[in-house]
């Protein structure tokens, strides 16, 4: 290995390292200031805690209905992701396998529609919510956002990879069009389906501005609404704070960690690559 070779790896390191320290930086800042009393937090120079209070989390806990809320949360996440997994695939096979009229111009719209702005659809979203009763409920949470744009293209650009001799093949043994589909295409699109899960999860896990509008009450209030609300409610305690925050990004780490391959992967094999 060549002096010049060790020198580029040495810099390749370095730079991925100092990429690392940057990211983890906010993490660890959280968990010291967790584990810090709350004088220390306005008053300690240093970074580090001069005691280490690992009973702020059980504090943190007991201070607001948390129990509730990550109930809340999973009730949520569970039920859009689970709507994007299904609605979205079969969107999406049908933009990628079947014909039909104006096929092409409403896979058109659909990729528009990723360009328009969130707050732009919110407050019809609210509305119709309202109208049909469901603010404050499960319902409001979840079926306004069971389908998603990004999901169809994802996995739209994944089905048609897969060769269309596979599902002839299926057909001419007498597959059906739903067999075909559940024993062909859903078995070949496994890295697309945890992509899509795992963005669908960490969208609508973190998800603020929705929940905020469609509930009112503790019984209902997520993870992330919450925390705003500890925080206004306790005077910014933010040993607090930062120990209900960190409950808060566990799922969301542990998601990524366990799946980080197959979001990869799954990336790689839908076209959307450079």
């Amino acid at each position: 290995m060549t002096k010049r070779t060790i020198a580029v790896n040495l810099g390749r390191h370095a730079v991925l390292v100092a990429g690392s320290l940057l990211i983890i930086g906010p993490f660890l800042w959280m968990l010291t200031t967790a584990l810090q009393t709350r004088a220390e937090n306005y008053t300690n120079a240093s970074v580090l805690p001069t005691s280490w209070h690992w009973e702020n989390f059980i504090h943190a806990w007991e201070a607001a209905p948390f129990g509730q809320y990550y109930l809340n949360s999973l009730v949520m996440t569970a039920g859009i992701v689970g709507g994007h997994l299904v609605l979205d695939a079969l969107a999406a096979y049908a933009f990628a396998r079947l014909r039909f009229p104006l096929k092409n111009a409403i896979f058109l719209v659909l990729l528009a529609a990723l360009i328009v702005p969130t707050f732009v659809t919110i407050i019809p979203a609210y509305s119709l919510t309202a109208s049909l009763g469901w603010i404050d409920t499960y319902a409001g949470l979840i079926a306004p956002r069971l389908a998603d744009v990004f999901g169809i293209i994802l996995l739209r650009q994944f089905f048609s990879t897969i060769p269309l001799e596979l599902e002839e093949a299926a057909r001419i043994d007498g597959c059906s069009r739903a067999g075909t589909f559940l024993r062909i295409i859903v078995p070949l699109s496994r890295p697309a389906f945890a992509t899509l899960g795992i963005f669908s999860f960490l969208f609508a896990w973190n998800d603020f501005l929705w929940p905020l509008l469609v509930t009112n009450s503790d019984d209902l209030r997520t993870i992330q609404i919450g925390l705003s609300a500890f925080q206004g409610r306790y005077g910014t305690s933010w040993n607090y704070l930062m120990a209900g925050t960190l409950t808060a990004t566990i799922p969301s780490i542990l998601v990524f960690l366990v799946f980080q391959r197959a979001l990869v992967r799954g990336i790689a094999m839908t076209g959307l690559k450079d």
